[in-house]
């Protein structure tokens, strides 16, 4: 009776091999062409430019804010008082605030000489002084006004405060600060426009210049 001859093992490969061998057989990945390179192109642009578009967005609505916040500031506004007796540099100055949403918060004003014609005096200030307001403390609310008057006799010099027609070549202003509206930690300096004392109007007094 003939023996059945036995078939030789077939080996498994080992993993290491297997996996290599797989490595082998996996299909190249394949490179773009110029056309899908170009739309690759076009849809990273397209993301960048909404990413500063929208940044431009912001950095816009930002600064239309502050605009708009600056623009409705309060300003104070200032008028004088007619003379009746006395020197013009004595009468009583009014400062109102007109705006109607915020204050004139720890409001300081100063007087300016701003110059006299023909004398060459350089602009001279000084803190006004007798300031009145209506209330305890140093703010204006909306519609509200405060009266003071400024030391111009002082500034100027008894000097010249002899010459009767100094009066009509000078021209004074008005600095006021004081605290920006829901940022009390900074302060808004406003200087209002020129003062020139009108000997038409009676009784007569400082007027804006136009």
């Amino acid at each position: 009776m003939k023996r059945s001859k036995k078939l030789p093992r077939t080996r498994r490969p080992s993993g290491a091999t297997a996996r290599s061998k797989q490595r082998r057989a996996a299909p190249a990945s394949r490179r773009l062409t110029p056309q899908q390179e170009l739309l690759l192109f076009a849809r990273d642009g397209a993301r960048s430019f909404v990413q500063v578009l929208l940044a431009f967005v912001v950095l816009g609505g930002l600064a239309g804010g502050a605009w708009a916040l600056w623009s409705v500031r309060p300003a104070p506004s200032y008028s004088s008082e007619g003379l009746a007796t006395g020197s013009p540099f004595d009468v009583t100055f009014k400062v109102e605030n007109e705006n109607p949403w915020f204050a004139l918060s720890n409001l300081s004003i100063t007087c300016v000489v701003d110059h006299i014609r023909a004398s060459g005096v350089p602009p001279t200030a000084a803190p006004a002084k007798q300031v009145r307001f209506p209330s305890s403390g140093t703010s204006l609310e909306p519609g509200q006004s405060a009266t003071f008057t400024c030391p111009f006799r002082d500034v100027i010099g008894h000097t010249m405060n002899d010459d009767p027609d100094i009066v009509r070549r000078s021209e004074v202003y008005f600095r006021a600060e004081y605290d920006v509206p829901l940022l009390q930690s900074f302060r808004i300096s406003a200087n209002s426009a020129h003062f020139a004392f009108d000997t038409r109007l009676l009784p007569p007094r400082w007027v804006p210049k136009p």
